[in-house]
């Protein structure tokens, strides 16, 4: 990050109210759901990395794998003064294989993420092993109206948006996400990551894994609430679930009750019968055919796609034209 450069935390009262009223309303709704964003306080962020080092979540070794054979074609596509955008930045791990591939003073870096102190803490490491990187942080929801930086003069602006987290989206979510990146992309492109479409014994091992960290991430939704928002409910109550529905093409990640229970929020409680369940996650997994389409309505231009030896991931380079 430049000297000077100053990060103001949102207020934590109003972030906590929003939380409140999105749960509220997930709790009252049948079948009741609330969005994977809530998954990513301190403690979900650091959860989903251990995720990521698993042996059986083939999509972070996958892509790494397709980063490091090709980032120099990824970043050839971007072309040479860019303003790089990473929706939902996470750790940087990914981020720091593509930077690599570019000069250092011919991009400015604005990672996007929903955590703050995750995101500060991962831009701290990056500006030590990268140093004289123009970083730019931005603590923000980006599927909501948000201000990026101004481009700087003589770059175009591309995304990176990469670990398949497009899934996480209802079909009218995605859309509505790449049609927002296509007007602030207008001029440059997208490079995004798709989980495709595989064998369910696959999927089911990669959300299920033997030491119950994905359980651990999925329950962190409500002790989240525990922590923040002062919920009250049984400490055995709520068990992981993870299946693939070949209907929607997704796997589905439920907390699901253990036994008859009532879940308190402010005063209010909310009833659960035995084995009702809390939707916390859907993974869409689309075909390379497929998703291009979809880009297409939104306003991109299919690119070049890079896919693995097993055709389990790809890496999809779209174009965003400049608006007429």
């Amino acid at each position: 990050m430049k000297p000077g450069i100053e990060w103001r935390a949102p207020r934590a009262d109003a972030e906590a109210a929003q939380f409140a009223a999105d749960l509220h309303a997930a709790l009252a709704r049948t079948p009741k759901a609330i969005s994977p964003k809530y998954f990513y306080d301190e403690a979900g962020s650091r959860l989903f990395e251990q995720i990521c080092e698993l042996p059986e979540y083939y999509p972070t070794h996958t892509e790494l794998a397709l980063l490091q054979r090709h980032a120099r074609d990824m970043a050839a596509q971007m072309g040479h003064r860019v303003q790089l955008v990473e929706y939902g930045a996470g750790a940087l791990r990914k981020v720091r294989l593509l930077l690599g591939a570019m000069p250092r003073d011919s991009v400015q870096f604005v990672p996007v993420d929903i955590s703050g102190p995750h995101l500060l803490g991962a831009c701290d490491g990056l500006a030590a092993d990268m140093p004289g990187l123009d970083i730019q942080p931005l603590v923000a929801d980006f599927t909501r109206p948000h201000s990026l930086p101004p481009c700087p003069a003589g770059a175009r602006r591309v995304g990176f948006f990469p670990g398949s987290s497009i899934g996480n989206f209802t079909p009218a979510e995605a859309d509505a996400f790449l049609r927002l990146a296509a007007g602030e992309l207008a001029g440059g492109g997208l490079l995004i990551g798709i989980d495709l479409v595989k064998e369910a014994s696959v999927l089911h091992a990669a959300y299920n894994d033997t030491a119950g960290v994905t359980a651990a991430f999925n329950l962190n939704v409500l002790e989240r609430a525990r922590r923040e928002l002062g919920a009250e409910f049984p400490d055995d109550g709520f068990e992981h679930l993870a299946f693939y529905n070949p209907a929607y093409r997704r796997i589905e990640m439920h907390l699901r009750a253990t036994r008859p229970l009532s879940l308190q929020l402010d005063g209010q409680h909310y009833d659960f019968h035995e084995g009702e369940t809390l939707h916390t996650e859907h993974s869409h997994k689309y075909t390379v055919a497929g998703f291009q389409a979809m880009a297409a309505r939104a306003g991109f231009e299919p690119g070049t796609v890079w896919t693995d030896a097993n055709g389990w991931f790809a890496l999809l380079w779209l174009r965003s034209p400049s608006v007429p």
